[in-house]
């Protein structure tokens, strides 16, 4: 590595022998160089140490310093979690972050990627609704902004995808619950609002088959976000047809299973590890408020963190490289295992 500081792109390009305008034209996009050049500034990259003012390179490119930040529902406190994380990470950095929640509904979603264009940002960090995106205007706006997905992917779309191994998650609960007692029926919506729900449903039936024990998946009715109270009505009319085969109630989601709580508690059944105890209860997510349910819930935990901070690491990798990878990549971060008294 070289030791003489370069301050600024001029510098740069003239100890690279090569003009200005082609070292801009390689940061706005690496792909609009011949390879042989390419080649020649990566290795002055590399010998110098040189990192360019994403700011000026940004102005070049007529862009603002706005962050876009879109949500399926905000009011969901997981959303809401992991929003804060990302946009105090923003902030941190020096940009402006705009955070746009979709209410649940494809024409909401919609608009916000179209007011988002408009806006100009350096880069969008989106969380799209998922099985009722509309396709064709997510990969438009992937097309036409620099965009880095999370937690939900859709395939192909944007230049990165930064989420939690949904396999991980169920792998590690039904592991936990097959060893310390009877094996887990599987709770969740028939129509999940989020896909994951559906790899989480998969990643159960191969984990059971894992452990030689038959599957049992309930699938309750309902539609929306409204997860507490489409868990709560499901669980009574689960309960009363003696759908559970097992004691044992694994949820999709913690949203899902503060519900089945909820009914449990209206049932007088009790929730817990004891011998006293008619039902245990585990679920996927560590939600913000399940250590505080009654009994607290045991759960597979997100790594909030992490998730947030690679997500923020990656588009600003990719407001480097131009608003461009040259391979669109995928990263998921494994959760942990959290055990509180309701399993």
């Amino acid at each position: 590595m070289g030791e003489q500081k370069i301050r600024n792109m001029e510098e740069f390009a003239a100890l690279s022998g090569l003009s200005r305008p082609t070292v801009s034209k390689y940061f706005n996009d690496p792909d609009s160089v011949r390879p042989s050049t390419r080649k020649r500034i990566e290795q002055a990259l590399e010998q110098y140490d040189f990192r360019p003012n994403i700011y000026a390179v940004n102005q070049n490119r007529r862009l603002t310093k706005n962050i876009g930040i879109v949500v399926p529902y905000l009011a969901d406190p997981f959303f809401a979690e992991i929003a804060r994380n990302i946009e105090q990470l923003c902030i941190d950095t020096g940009y402006r972050p705009i955070l746009m929640s979709s209410h649940g509904q494809t024409d909401q979603e919609n608009d916000n990627l179209d007011t988002l264009r408009a806006l100009k940002p350096a880069g969008v960090l989106l969380a799209p609704l998922g099985r009722i995106s509309d396709k064709g205007v997510i990969e438009r706006f992937c097309r036409d902004v620099p965009t880095v997905l999370f937690d939900s992917n859709i395939e192909g779309m944007g230049e990165a995808f930064i989420g939690s191994d949904n396999a991980s998650f169920v792998d590690q609960t039904v592991d936990y619950l097959c060893r310390s007692g009877e094996p887990p029926c599987f709770f969740e919506m028939r129509t999940p609002a989020n896909p994951n729900a559906n790899k989480r449903r998969i990643a159960y039936l191969e984990a059971m088959a894992r452990h030689g024990e038959s599957p049992v998946v309930v699938s309750v009715e309902g539609d929306g976000w409204g997860f507490e109270e489409i868990g709560r009505r499901g669980a009574h009319s689960a309960i009363a047809a003696g759908d559970f085969k097992t004691n044992t109630i694994l949820c999709s989601n913690d949203r899902l299973a503060i519900g089945v709580l909820s009914a449990c508690y209206e049932r007088e059944l009790r929730v817990g590890r004891g011998p006293d105890c008619d039902l245990r209860v585990a679920s996927h997510d560590d939600h913000p408020f399940s250590r505080f349910t009654c009994p607290a819930l045991t759960t597979a935990a997100h790594d909030y963190k992490a998730v947030a901070g690679r997500s923020v690491e990656t588009m600003f990798e990719m407001i480097e490289h131009g608003g461009r990878f040259r391979e669109r990549t995928e990263t998921l971060f494994k959760p942990y295992l959290v055990v509180r008294a309701s399993a």
